[in-house]
């Protein structure tokens, strides 16, 4: 098995427009030592696994093709392709074609170059929508909280690691893999490079407003048990405010007369009622992602694995002298 530089993993899903020119400028790279592109097809709608099967014929790029079963998510995606690289140094991207092809070499440079372990980019000016950009601030200011993330650390899917960090990264088997918080429970010689971010010239964007709750979700409740403390902070500020409201309910009753209390009554229902349901959804969420953990629900699940069009002509034998004898005679032997 050959050993590259540097590995480039690429999640794909409904990027058939424009993952065959995204390969093609990968392929122009010149990379000292060589790279190569693993393709994750994520269970795509359309026809991206087939666009994918036929990048991975060329011969001027090392193209893997992993075709998983159906759709897990970006994050599934990219761990399945964490397990097939082979370089010293591993790229993740997005497969729209907003980080500009010369970025790539900017951020494997500068990471070899520091021997950082993981290397982050950050945009000045973000091309993706005005939602998108705000949801994607809320989830870094929750990871300044919930993940021991250097502050100011912007979690862009546009990212540089170390093979350590791939290889430590993947042995988290669960189903509900956040690849930026495994990065951070592995190490902290982390860095980060201001890169170039285009609008998106093909397609729309495959990220909705279900997918980034479920991002979050892996967030909360995967990394860290702060969702636990706070619902438990929570339960005794309401008890404290419930002692307080009875003592003034009690005082007012025993030197006025007894208020109707009906509205008072309600608000405190209502709010005591909202801080257990939370907590009860709190707890739920993490004992229902225990017991799909134990009852092994999969990561992702590879159907296929087309390996780089050069290993797949060295793997076929080539035929023995016997053999071609054989055959010699045998078509002789259909002549006469």
């Amino acid at each position: 098995m050959r050993h590259y530089a540097l590995s480039i993993v690429v999640p794909v899903y409904r990027g058939a427009a424009s993952i065959g020119e995204l390969v093609d400028a990968l392929a122009a790279l010149d990379i000292a030592g060589g790279h190569e592109v693993i393709l994750v097809n994520d269970g795509s709608p359309d026809n991206s696994a087939e666009v994918c099967r036929r990048l991975a014929s060329r011969t001027d790029l090392p193209v893997t093709f992993l075709n998983l079963s159906r759709n897990f998510g970006e994050h599934n995606a990219v761990m399945a392709g964490l397990r097939q690289v082979r370089g010293d140094y591993v790229i993740t991207m997005d497969d729209d074609l907003q980080n500009p092809i010369t970025e790539v070499v900017k951020l494997f440079e500068h990471a070899r170059a520091g021997a950082w372990d993981v290397v982050y980019t950050y945009y000045s000016q973000k091309k993706h929508a005005a939602w998108r950009n705000l949801g994607s601030r809320f989830a870094n200011k929750v990871a300044d909280v919930l993940l021991d993330k250097p502050r100011g650390l912007y979690l862009s899917s546009f990212r540089c690691m170390s093979a350590f960090v791939a290889r430590s990264v993947t042995r988290y088997e669960g189903p509900f893999p956040y690849v930026d918080g495994l990065i951070l429970q592995t190490t902290q010689h982390i860095d980060r490079i201001p890169v170039e971010h285009v609008a998106r010239a093909k397609g729309q964007s495959n990220y909705t407003l279900r997918r980034l709750i479920r991002l979050w979700m892996n967030l909360f409740v995967n990394f860290s048990a702060m969702p636990l403390r706070i619902s438990v902070i929570a339960g005794l500020i309401s008890g404290f405010l419930g002692i307080v409201g009875f003592a003034a309910v009690l005082i007012e009753a025993l030197l006025r007369a007894p208020p109707p209390g009906w509205a008072s009554l309600m608000a405190g229902v209502f709010l005591l009622s909202g801080v257990q349901m939370v907590m009860l959804g709190i707890i739920g969420e993490y004992l229902g992602r225990l017991f799909l953990t134990a009852n092994r629900k999969p990561q992702s699940i590879v159907r296929e694995i087309v390996p780089p069009a050069a290993e797949q002509s060295a793997a076929m034998p080539a035929p023995s002298a016997r053999t071609a004898t054989s055959a010699t005679s045998a078509a002789s032997a259909k002549v006469r």
